[in-house]
C-alpha cells in the first residue's frame, strides 16, 4: 500500500508545539503523504514556525484564515483540499509515533477496515509522559460511542474511497467526537488498534481540559446535531458525567 495519506491539522496558538508535531510527521517511515495545515488566525509565532517547514518539505501546506473560525471549520477546510486516499487527523500539539502511518495503514489493510483508531499516551505541556494509556477498543458502533467518545482524534484515519468526505459539525468544542459519529452512519464500527502510536498533550486551560464546561456542547451534540429526544439526551448527559466523575475519582485514589 503506497496511496496518499492527507494529514489534518487545525492550529490556533501552538507556536510552541507545532513544531515537535511537524518533525513527528517528517519522520514518519511511510512517507507518502500531505500535511495540511490550517492555521485558524493565530497571534503568535504558529505561522512563522509552519513556514520554515514549507520551504524545506512540499508535502507541507498552510491554509491560513483572516478570522478565527473554530477548529471544525478548520479541519472541514483541510477535509475539502486534501487529495489523498486516506485522511489521518492530527492535532496542532499531539505527537506521533515514527510507525503511525505504516502501521495503522497495514492494520487497515489487513483487515480491509475502513476507519481505525488506535491506542494513545497521555504526557504534560512540556511533554513528560504521565504514565497514562488510553486503551484502543476492539470495534465501536454508532449506539455504544453515543454513550462516550473513546475515539482519540490524532490516531485516526479513514479510507475515503469508501467513505467520503465529510463536513465538521460546527460547535466549538467536541467537533470531532460529532465528525465519528456523523461517520458511524455511514459504516458499522469503527476499528482499534490497540498499540500506542500518539502522544496526547494535556496543557492548562486547553478547550478540552475542564470537563464539565464541555456539557454545555454535550447538549448541543445531542440535540441539535444528533437530533436526540430530550430524555435520550438528558440521558447521555448524565451518562457521561458519571463516567468522567468516576474516572476523577479513580485517578485521585490511585495517586
Amino acid at each position: 500500500m503506497n496511496y496518499l495519506v492527507s494529514i489534518i491539522t487545525p492550529s490556533y496558538n501552538c507556536g510552541d508545539y507545532i513544531e515537535e508535531t511537524i518533525k513527528s510527521v517528517l519522520n514518519q517511515t511511510y512517507t507518502n503523504w500531505e500535511m495540511i495545515i490550517i492555521d485558524d488566525c493565530s497571534k503568535d509565532c504558529t505561522k512563522e514556525v509552519v513556514s520554515k517547514y514549507i520551504k524545506l518539505d512540499d508535502r507541507i501546506k498552510l491554509f491560513s484564515f483572516e478570522k478565527n473560525y473554530g477548529a471544525a471549520v478548520a479541519r472541514t477546510k483541510g477535509i475539502k483540499v486534501s487529495k489523498g486516499r486516506f485522511i489521518a487527523f492530527l492535532d496542532s500539539d499531539d505527537i506521533w509515533t515514527k510507525s503511525k502511518l505504516e502501521t495503522q495503514l497495514a492494520f487497515m489493510k489487513k483487515n480491509n477496515y475502513p476507519i481505525t483508531c488506535t491506542a494513545y499516551q497521555k504526557i504534560d505541556s512540556l511533554g513528560k509522559p504521565l504514565n497514562k494509556i488510553n486503551k484502543a477498543f476492539n470495534k465501536i458502533n454508532y449506539k455504544q460511542l453515543l454513550l462516550e467518545n473513546k475515539v482519540g482524534n490524532s490516531t485516526v484515519i479513514y479510507d475515503v474511497s469508501i467513505l467520503g468526505k465529510f463536513e465538521v459539525p460546527n460547535i466549538q468544542k467536541r467537533n470531532d467526537y460529532a465528525l465519528w459519529l456523523q461517520i458511524l452512519k455511514n459504516t458499522d464500527y469503527i476499528y482499534g488498534y490497540n498499540e500506542s502510536l500518539m502522544k496526547y498533550r494535556i496543557r492548562k486551560g486547553s478547550i478540552s481540559s475542564n470537563k464539565f464546561d464541555l456539557l454545555e456542547y454535550h447538549w448541543t451534540l445531542y440535540r441539535d446535531i444528533e437530533k436526540l429526544s430530550v430524555f435520550r439526551s438528558v440521558f447521555h448527559i448524565v451518562y457521561w458525567a458519571s463516567v468522567k466523575l468516576f474516572k476523577t475519582r479513580l485517578v485521585r485514589e490511585v495517586a
